[in-house]
């Protein structure tokens, strides 16, 4: 079987998709992005395709360290967000050739389901008590919302009473038992966030997500010494080089690679297995599309510390443009009492909607990150 060409398509909310024919009539799809650089993923995964078109797809192994290894200039997000969707394809290929689940080729399942967790507010949150309630009574029982707006480095204490007031409000709304992850993405700045974690305790949060940069995970030190909530981190990291040190260190207790940005299939599995030798769970990031989160449930399938799953179903983002607009079967993410079953088709486990991708890719999309600033003007963190 060889690889024969490839397509990509560019649509709505903010997704890329990618196509993979052979020879032999199975086609894969993949889903390579770097949310606000489709475009730039796009010319990354044309370039990584030039070297695959005529191989036989099922060498995954071999292709992935092809592309990661065979370049000089390695690494970071967009080289290894195009590899994640190459990648993701090659799998859905090959579960289609052996007519299995990926997670059969992988050593099959270690559980039935995995627990997911719903998106309450937008960029910067509000009316989060209502949204939890909502999104409880759907059946979910965690959820997770932005923590903070914009932090300087000396900034005031009424946006700790902010996130304080938010958090409170979300916790009296869906009572003391479902999971709240608080999401700190702007990267506060290290004595802000200690102050934050004293105060959130009390809420009992289910983790808080990278409360520093990842450039900065040094400071996770100093963070977990002074809480006791769980840590989760890892969206912004790509690679299994990049995981070693934050596992070695010992101060995440959650990781989250995107299987989207993180090299895949292939290299998600490593890491996650990685951090199950330190006794870290992993909660995979997935705001993404539909291929992202079938390659995500196929590979929680296989692996016993993964504990709960991001989904974007409904979430700000995906206003007019859903995921579940791109499958033909709705019902493979089927969300009950807060589970979704691991899908048991062939390959990833899901059938594309191709002719209204190939519709909304004529729509196209130019999603950017919004650009926040300061009241002094100078750019703030997102």
């Amino acid at each position: 079987m060889k690889i024969t060409r490839y397509e990509l398509f560019q649509v709505p909310p903010r997704w890329l998709f990618l196509k993979i024919e052979t020879d032999e009539g199975i086609v894969g799809w993949g889903e390579p992005v770097i949310e606000g650089r489709a475009a730039t993923v796009k010319a990354a995964v044309d370039e990584l395709m030039e070297n695959l078109i005529g191989k036989d797809p099922r060498n995954i192994e071999d292709h992935w360290n092809v592309m990661y290894r065979a370049g000089f200039y390695r690494g970071g997000p967009i080289l290894m967000s195009a590899i994640s969707g190459i990648d993701q394809a090659l799998w859905d290929i090959k579960g289609r050739y052996h007519n299995v689940s990926v997670h059969q080729l992988l050593g099959g399942k270690a559980r039935e389901s995995i627990k997911v967790y719903s998106w309450i507010g937008g960029d910067r949150p509000t009316d989060v008590g209502k949204a939890a309630s909502e999104v409880v009574s759907k059946g979910f029982t965690a959820v997770k919302m932005n923590g903070t707006e914009e932090l300087q480095y000396v900034d005031s204490y009424e946006k700790i009473d902010q996130v304080l007031a938010r958090v409170s409000a979300v916790r009296e709304a869906v009572g003391p038992y479902v999971g709240i992850g608080i999401d700190f993405m702007e990267g506060c700045i290290s004595q802000w966030q200690k102050l934050l974690e004293k105060n959130l305790e009390v809420f009992r949060p289910m983790f808080i997500e990278e409360p520093v940069l990842p450039e900065n995970n040094e400071s996770l030190r100093e963070i977990a010494n002074h809480t006791s909530i769980p840590i989760a981190t890892g969206e912004r990291m790509f690679s299994k080089w990049d995981f070693k040190k934050l596992l070695t260190d010992g101060y995440a207790d959650i990781i989250q690679p995107d299987l989207s940005h993180a090299g895949g299939i292939t290299e998600c599995k490593k890491i996650i297995s990685m951090a199950e030798a330190f006794d870290v769970a992993a909660a995979p990031h997935c705001p993404l599309g539909p291929i992202a989160l079938a390659s995500c449930l196929q590979v929680d399938a296989t692996c016993h510390n993964a504990s709960i799953q991001e989904q974007s179903l409904g979430i700000h983002y995906n206003q007019g443009s859903d995921l579940l607009d791109y499958i033909v079967d709705n019902q493979v993410f089927k969300y009950e009492d807060g589970f979704v079953k691991i899908p048991e088709g062939a390959g990833l486990g899901i059938e594309i909607n191709e002719d209204h991708v190939r519709k909304m890719a004529e729509i196209s999309h130019n999603w950017r990150n919004p650009v926040w600033r300061h009241k002094d003007g100078s750019v703030a963190e997102w």
